[in-house]
């Protein structure tokens, strides 16, 4: 599925599309819609980087099972694993 944001309400925003995507990625996570592995995904960042973004704005990061989970399959993909 793809959401098309109009070049006018990112214009009314003052925002570029990563930072709409990271403030979409941040409400998602906070929310417990998205994981971490899945936030930092969606707003096209490394998880490290993702996790001081949300430090910087103080909200904190619940690492579970389904987060260890993902992050093992990730290096699995990866080859790391």
């Amino acid at each position: 599925m793809s959401v098309i944001v109009p070049d006018e309400i990112l214009t009314a925003t003052r925002m570029t599309e990563a930072e709409m995507r990271q403030e979409i990625a941040i409400m998602l996570f906070q929310q417990e819609k998205l994981t971490l592995a899945q936030a930092s995904r969606f707003a096209g960042m490394h998880r490290v980087a993702f996790q001081h973004l949300l430090a910087s704005r103080h909200i904190p990061v619940h690492y579970g099972v389904e987060d260890f989970e993902q992050d093992i399959q990730n290096l699995r993909e990866m080859g790391r694993l």
